[in-house]
């Protein structure tokens, strides 16, 4: 067994968004072996986002654990809960918005696509 020691991150206004989040790498590039670009937990406090982005080359996955979001999938938005799971296809685009009293907390994941 391998421990991966984590490290977070703070990013403020990321891609556009609003506020601060958190970002707990959970697997380093070295564990991921060029198959995966993050593996990760996300920490949105109220009021803060993760802004409208496009993936290319790249899928993403977001496994909801905790709070309530707003999410944009290719311009159409949809309230997001724990236990619910979003992916975002290669040329897509997404976002989240916390729109709870309490952190958005999720699992993101992206993976390489195919070349």
């Amino acid at each position: 067994m391998a421990l991966i020691k984590s490290e977070t991150v703070t990013a403020k206004n990321k891609a556009g968004g609003k506020g601060e989040i958190y970002i707990t790498h959970l697997l380093t590039q070295k564990e991921m072996v060029g198959q995966c670009g993050m593996f990760a937990k996300v920490v949105v406090p109220p009021g803060s986002s993760l802004g409208v982005h496009s993936h290319n080359g790249n899928t993403e996955t977001y496994h909801i654990l905790q709070g309530k979001a707003l999410y944009t999938d290719n311009n159409e938005n949809y309230e997001v809960k724990p236990g619910d799971t979003t992916f975002c296809a290669d040329g897509d685009s997404h976002g989240i918005e916390n729109i709870g009293d309490e952190d958005l907390i999720f699992i993101a994941l992206i993976i390489s696509s195919p070349k």
